[in-house]
């Protein structure tokens, strides 16, 4: 699996997978914090606003599939090193955007760098861990990284206040190369047990569904459900994915074997995770929105009464690495329980304390939700295919995401406290949903992995 290596070269890889995780995640807590600046800069409106959110979601949710496996094959550090460098740019291009569809073109790319970055940084770092400490160092990766959940929001209140909004995507460049140099230390590994080849009718078949499936998941609820348009762009997906399944079936080495499927737990955490992802991003897009609207606060009040939500969920990471695999789906589904009774009650929140108290709470259920998904499906499937899992799952649960968008609009459009209420109850919703699915999942007789330890992998 691994090509080269060194004694502190798992450190090193800790590092730059930290300092990538960092910087995504800065630039999405951030972001929010900036988007009042942005519309009003750039003259945009409600919906035009939400293409700088939903248009990053559709450049990652469409790749990461693809991505991971490519740095399986070619080298997960090689593709990371990548990544970093096309967000980076992509970032720069967004601080010096002069309009709106300019600054969203560059979210495009700069999704499509973080869709490389993400799944092939965690399968690298998979890779690099020492046996039986997988799940605590990718415990503190995340938590590493989570703490741009902590400085993201205040930083992009008091940028935006204090310089622009452009700041704030000026502050991903530095970061963006510190992750950059920490990958050039770390060891490069790829999958050794396939050939170097890429199964491209497959990479495009994939991409194209995804591509589709995450149009109609963005746009669906704007075009109307039972639209025209929503029917023809499901229809595509549909075909596309029937293609690609059919493809990977017959082909020797496909881009995802389809026997990841057949993986119940991974499965169920996939699920799951999407549902906790598309709560946590209702959390992470209408909470600041309704602290500046409803609750009348200003962009740095918002950010600095935002930090206590956002360190619940820095905290998350190295809390859900302790977690055994074994109890991975109990816990995980316990935190989303948990997440909606927190979001009904921050819906129903009448003082500022008890909201910020609620949506702290949720914070830290659905910090340990996410990063039980991140940890524990690496956990269950083989090293060496730990791009394509890890693809695979960012995949679903950035879709996801777009839906957690979609819930969103009506409350980043009106602002009020019955949006605000309505897009937190259907978050709750969410969650519920997730934990259902988990509670119904029967795991297989011998353990979490089908009779596999969790230390082995399972089959992938």
């Amino acid at each position: 699996m691994t090509v080269e290596s060194g004694g502190p070269a798992w450190r090193w890889a800790l590092a730059a997978v930290s300092a990538t995780v960092f910087c995504v995640q800065l630039d999405a807590f951030a972001l929010n914090l900036a988007l009042p600046g942005i519309g009003r800069d750039l003259g945009a409106a409600g919906g035009g606003l939400q293409w700088v959110v939903s248009g990053y979601l559709l450049a990652a949710g469409a790749l990461m599939t693809g991505a991971g496996r490519l740095g399986d094959l070619y080298g997960r550090r090689r593709l990371l090193t990548a990544g970093l460098a096309v967000f980076g740019g992509a970032s720069l291009v967004c601080a010096l955007a002069p309009s709106l569809p300019v600054l969203v073109g560059a979210r495009v790319v700069q999704g499509a760098g973080g869709a490389v970055a993400m799944p092939v940084g965690l399968a690298l770092l998979t890779n690099a861990c020492p046996p039986g400490t997988r799940a605590r160092i990718m415990g503190r990766a995340l938590g590493i990284g989570g703490v741009a959940t902590v400085c993201g929001p205040y930083a992009g209140g008091v940028l935006t206040e204090a310089v622009s909004w452009r700041a704030v995507f000026w502050l991903n460049v530095p970061v963006a190369l510190v992750a950059m140099g920490c990958a050039a230390r770390a060891g490069e590994s790829r999958d050794t047990t396939a050939p170097p080849s890429v199964d491209m009718a497959g990479l495009v078949t994939a991409t194209g569904a995804l591509a589709a499936l995450a149009v109609l998941v963005d746009r669906g609820q704007l075009w109307g459900w039972a639209s025209g348009r929503s029917a023809t762009t499901l229809a595509l997906a549909v075909a596309l994915g029937y293609v690609f399944v059919r493809h990977e079936r017959a082909v020797a080495n496909p881009l995802v074997d389809l026997a990841l499927f057949g993986n119940r737990p991974f499965v169920a955490l996939t699920a799951a995770g999407a549902a906790a992802n598309a709560a946590t991003v209702v959390l992470l897009f209408v909470v600041p929105l309704a602290l500046q609207g409803p609750w009348r606060l200003s962009a740095t009040g918002a950010g600095a009464a935002f930090l206590a939500p956002a360190a619940a969920m820095a905290l998350a990471g190295p809390v859900a690495g302790r977690i055994r695999t074994a109890d991975a789906v109990r816990v995980m589904a316990a935190a989303l329980v948990l997440g909606a009774a927190a979001l009904g009650g921050a819906a129903m929140a009448t003082s500022l304390p008890v909201f910020l108290v609620a949506v702290t709470g949720c914070g830290a259920a659905l910090g340990i939700a996410g990063a039980l998904t991140l940890i524990a499906t690496q956990a269950v499937v083989r090293p060496e295919r730990a791009g394509e899992a890890s693809g695979v799952t960012k995949t679903v649960i950035t879709t996801a995401a777009g839906l957690g968008v979609a819930l969103s609009g009506p409350a980043a459009e009106a602002r009020s406290s019955a949006a605000v209420t309505a897009a937190l109850m259907a978050a709750g919703g969410c969650c519920l949903a997730g934990a259902a699915l988990l509670v119904l999942t029967r795991r297989r007789p011998g353990g979490s992995c089908g009779g596999h330890s969790p230390t082995d992998g399972c089959p992938g």
